[in-house]
């Protein structure tokens, strides 16, 4: 098995693999993300993730690590680890505690002072995984998040959002 920093052409399989971790996380209608979507936010002219992928020569892609960097006000630059997923049969491997490395080593190569990511609270082997890898996972604070259609709904002052616009 080999790990390896994901290229455009994995894109197709990687995105597969997010739609199998909304499956398995109860949201399967949730994925609204598409290829495209990922070309260019990935590999476009101004990419905003990256991503590792571990594979065999036989099975090719079984896992990816997909991340972003971040800010933190207190702490600095970071990294934010938005997915960790290995198909299902090949789980409880080693496979995920290499991606898991592969993005602490970027985090030591970028100079990240902060390494983040979420897990949900029913998820009890990949609570169980961070938690033997010495995790600290934080009970205190509640996650945030607006949708598309309540971003749209919003009711933005005009004089502000008029401002972020011209300047835009």
């Amino acid at each position: 098995m080999t790990i390896r920093r994901g290229t455009e052409a994995d894109l197709p399989r990687v995105h597969a693999l997010i739609v199998e971790l909304a499956v398995y996380e109860r949201a399967p209608d949730e994925v609204t993300n598409t290829l495209a979507d990922m070309q260019r936010d990935g590999f476009g002219p101004e990419p905003i993730f990256g991503f590792f992928v571990a594979e065999t020569p036989t099975q090719g892609i079984l896992g990816i690590a997909l991340f972003y960097t971040a800010y933190s006000t207190w702490k600095g630059r970071m990294l934010y680890l938005e997915d960790l997923v290995v198909t299902e049969a090949a789980r409880g491997t080693g496979i995920g505690r290499k991606l898991f490395d592969a993005v602490v080593a970027e985090a030591r190569r970028t100079h990240a002072y902060r390494l983040k990511w979420q897990v949900l609270e029913w998820n009890e082997p990949a609570i169980g995984f961070y938690k033997r890898i010495g995790a600290n996972l934080d009970p205190e604070w509640f996650n945030g998040n607006m949708t598309a259609d309540q971003l749209q709904a919003y009711a933005c002052d005009p004089a502000v959002e008029a401002a972020v616009g011209h300047n835009a």
